[in-house]
């Protein structure tokens, strides 16, 4: 390990005993300039002694992501290789919830603190913190529309820049990684369309429906007639502009709309495309009583879904997505996920992984965020930039190493037509 005189060496060691490994596998910058670590190693830079507090009043994951939202921690290079570093060192490498230090190692913890000049009380969160959304009965009505308000409603500008013309924020389908984004997204939401089997004049309900972009295709593309749904007003707004600037009034309605408030079916098809992951497990036999009681017979139901690949499917709450990203989000395993849609009466026609296509769409968001950085921090604020930023970094290589996981799960109510013998239909 090279050293520079200075706070460096005593915050790496002070950084071990909170991630329980020897060696740090980071080149660290401490505020007064000096670095310890392997030379050539991904850099993270410490600007502030708050960042420290931060992580003794909250060892692991809640204290590094409030001192990077903050602002007081850095990754100024490659962050997909300074989060990698990150997370195969220590107690981060080890399955299940975080360990917290031991009280002998507490007592190390604050003596290095006393010496580095970083003692004081707990920082406040940084205000990107969603506490509003975490108020009231989990899964109500008013809770769900704050979580999805605090998700969604962070400026339309500000998802453009990440997310490009297309406007769909979901995993995105590759035929190879350099067929670009805006084409995977295309040819995601043709899939869509294929495997519900859309036709002129069918009625289909868009679950979740974003910024309007699968309810556009399927109109434009498919002649369907489409209600799209969501929880955010924002959304909501745009979704409405890009639909009447395509000329698509008449076959797109966008409504601020609780999906348990639809009540106009029954509908010929149903997706929902990244929405379940809010509807919560204890809500799920629902959400499919739900879809299923809103689809006419022989209608077929896309559910696309992020999953949990390993571990326990209940994340800690205390832990940076629950806190910043997703509030209530909830992932379930495929084999939970099947299991609620045959429970509730619909027959599984078909299952797709996307996991690699996710990692692939991922990284294209984090480019865009990062050349548009700028412009994005103008649209939102520097911390919420930061807060996507270590969201869809870390989240990329959760799906490169196979711990989560994104399935497309095509089913269908019984009665009418029967599907077609073949998956080769809608591939």
């Amino acid at each position: 390990m090279s050293t520079t005189a200075g706070a460096a060496s005593r915050l790496a060691a002070a950084l071990a005993i909170v991630l329980g490994t020897q060696d740090i596998p980071l080149r660290l910058r401490a505020w007064d300039g000096s670095e310890a670590g392997p030379e050539g190693a991904p850099l993270l830079v410490f600007h502030s002694r708050r960042a420290l507090r931060r992580i003794l009043f909250s060892p692991g994951q809640l204290g590094l992501s409030r001192a990077y939202v903050a602002g007081e921690i850095e990754a100024p290079g490659d962050i997909f290789a300074s989060f990698a570093a990150l997370s195969s060192a220590g107690k981060f490498a080890e399955p299940g919830p975080f360990r917290r230090p031991t009280v002998r190692e507490l007592g190390i913890l604050a003596a290095a603190a006393v010496r580095l000049g970083a003692l004081g009380p707990n920082p406040a969160p940084p205000p990107e913190e969603a506490r509003v959304a975490r108020k009231g009965r989990r899964h109500s009505r008013k809770r769900d529309a704050a979580a999805i308000s605090h998700h969604y409603d962070v400026g339309n500008s500000f998802y453009a820049l990440v997310l490009g013309p297309s406007l769909v924020y979901s995993c995105a389908v590759w035929d190879t990684p350099g067929t670009g984004l805006d084409a995977a997204q295309e040819a995601k939401l043709d899939l869509v369309c294929r495997k519900l089997g859309l036709r002129p004049g069918m009625r289909v309900l868009d679950v979740g429906c974003g910024w309007g972009s699968f309810a556009i295709h399927a109109a434009e593309r498919y002649g369907a007639d489409v209600v799209g749904v969501t929880l955010s007003a924002e959304q909501a707004e745009l979704a409405r502009k890009r639909v009447a600037e395509a000329g698509l009034t008449d076959r797109v309605d966008i409504r601020i709309q609780d999906y348990r408030d639809v009540a106009d079916g029954p509908f010929d098809a149903i997706s929902s495309i990244g929405m379940s992951e809010h509807v919560g497990r204890e809500q799920m036999g629902l959400y499919v009583s739900r879809l299923y009681g809103l689809l006419r017979p022989g209608g077929r139901l896309l559910n696309h879904a992020i999953s949990w690949n390993a571990g326990p499917t209940d994340p800690d709450p205390n832990s940076f997505i629950p806190r910043y990203v997703f509030p209530d989000g909830e992932m379930l395993s495929l084999a939970e996920m099947i299991g609620a849609l045959e429970g509730g009466g619909l027959e599984v026609l078909d299952v797709e992984a996307l996991r690699q296509h996710y990692a692939l769409t991922l990284r294209a968001w984090v480019q865009n965020l990062e050349r548009h950085w700028d412009e994005a921090v103008r649209a939102s604020s520097p911390g919420r930039a930061r807060v996507w930023r270590l969201y869809m970094a870390a989240s990329a290589l959760g799906f490169e190493a196979g711990t989560t996981g994104v399935n497309q799960v095509l089913v269908q109510r019984a009665g009418g037509a029967e599907p077609p013998l073949r998956r080769t239909a809608w591939l």
